[in-house]
């Protein structure tokens, strides 16, 4: 289950001079104190383990509820994922022991996903029953430091999710945050550290955004992330760009490390903060892959951890303007091919056409078979503008081998015998110069699964 966030409250903008804003997030970042092992941090980008800049596109997966579905890593990878999110607990919940984290990274590894491991039992604290402190999270990381001791190419450890609810608590969360980091280096993680703002992950009181130069100075590593949910609080263009912009302008490393479509406490734009963050660079991990209760099961992305029943907030996070599929870059450390093999899900199996030039005024499509299992396959089609804007396409192809297709997203789709044709939706239809848009389908077939040669053509 996804607790539910407490009721909006009004975010007063302070009215901070550019000058105040700019002393304010003034930051040297200095040189590790600890030669780094996994990923850094350097003038607020992260960086994987061979200095390849590395921006998060993933999504949650809440493990700790739901520990036999293991298949969910290989499914959340089919999506383009390069990060998943899993949700451990000490003991608020059905507890995560040293020899299941293990399990966890390796599936993570198997999956050439990065792993996130967020400690859950810090939820609202200081207005949730039975919630935690940070200090008490640290105490959990540090039982679990065999397990997780040279992971650090592969792991980011998320020190509590939401740590302080809308309650003011003590210590601070700038205080508790600092102390929390600074246990973690002592105990030996040398690991990339994430850490969630207050207020419900959603920081409506601006503590972190007002305070994170000093909680990164105050790591010995300098090599913390910040983590900013984006809920109802995040329901205009201006809220997020503003909130963003700024971490952005400081040099501090900034992450969407949950966010919807829709909540119970206001609407967020997920359009914006999806755009935004593809265009500055900006690493977001949707919530949440399946197994949602108390009255926001409508943020699954798949139904009952079903691959093949993809939801409408699914279907946009992966396939729509600025998802996951179109804009994931696997991490470097696993290399040009595959380190293992996925233990379950769909097979991995890519089968994309030529790239070619798309013509002005026009556009080209791409088309590729992103999974496939006994009986069934799901397949992807990115279309690009050419050298102009366009305001429409519609795609085509015919299939060789008899294949019939069950379900579409993110595009108007309609057959004829073997002939497909895919229009796009009110959403995605205009594109700019150069620009991208993704759909997706699900299919059947019989023996061979032939990839068509698709056309497009532009309004």
């Amino acid at each position: 289950m996804k607790f539910q966030k407490r009721p909006r409250l009004l975010a007063v903008v302070t009215a901070l001079s550019a000058a105040a804003l700019a002393a304010m997030f003034t930051l040297t970042i200095g040189s590790p104190a600890r030669a780094a092992a996994g990923f850094t941090v350097t003038n607020g980008r992260l960086y994987d383990a061979n200095g390849t800049e590395f921006v998060m596109r993933g999504i949650s997966h809440a493990h700790t509820w739901f520990p036999s579905q293991t298949r969910a890593f290989a499914d959340i990878k089919a999506t383009g994922a390069n990060t998943v999110r899993v949700v451990l607990s000490g003991g608020r919940w059905p507890a995560n022991s040293a020899s299941d984290v293990s399990n966890v990274v390796n599936l993570c590894r198997q999956n050439r996903l990065i792993c996130v491991l967020e400690n859950h039992d810090t939820t609202g604290y200081g207005e949730q029953s039975g919630a935690v402190t940070l200090a008490a999270a640290v105490d959990y990381w540090i039982s679990l430091r065999a397990a997780l001791a040279g992971q650090e190419r592969y792991v980011i450890i998320n020190l509590g999710n939401e740590p302080i609810g809308n309650n003011a608590v003590s210590p601070t969360w700038t205080q508790a945050t600092t102390a929390a980091i600074q246990r973690m280096r002592d105990a030996g993680f040398d690991h990339t550290l994430m850490v969630d703002a207050p207020n419900w992950g959603q920081d409506w009181r601006f503590e972190m955004r007002d305070n994170a130069a000093a909680v990164f100075a105050a790591d010995p590593d300098r090599n913390t992330v910040f983590s900013i949910h984006m809920y109802g609080v995040f329901d205009t263009a201006a809220e997020i760009t503003d909130y963003l912009g700024r971490f952005r302008t400081a040099g501090l490393p900034i992450v969407v490390g949950e966010f919807g479509f829709n909540h119970s406490d206001g609407n967020p734009d997920e359009d914006t903060i999806m755009a935004y963050a593809q265009t500055n660079r900006i690493g977001y991990l949707g919530w949440s892959w399946s197994g949602n209760g108390g009255g926001v099961e409508y943020l699954d992305m798949v139904t009952g951890f079903d691959p093949t029943r993809p939801t409408s907030w699914g279907q946009r996070i992966i396939d729509g303007a600025n998802g996951i599929r179109s804009t994931s870059r696997e991490a470097t450390v696993f290399g040009s091919g595959p380190t293992g093999s996925p233990t379950v899900g769909p097979t991995q199996s890519p089968t994309a056409q030529p790239t070619t030039q798309p013509p002005a005024r026009g556009c080209t499509a791409v088309y590729k078979v992103i999974g496939s299992w006994p009986g069934g396959f799901q397949g992807g089609v990115t279309v690009t503008a050419g050298s102009a804007a366009i305001s429409g396409w519609a795609v085509g192809w015919t299939w060789a081998n008899g294949q019939q297709i069950s379900q579409s997203w993110n595009t108007t789709l309609t057959t004829s015998g073997s002939a497909v044709t895919a229009r796009n939706v009110s959403y995605n239809g205009t594109l700019g110069a150069g620009a991208s848009a993704t759909f997706g389908f699900l299919g059947s077939s019989t023996g061979s699964n032939t990839s068509p040669a698709p056309t497009c053509t532009a309004s």
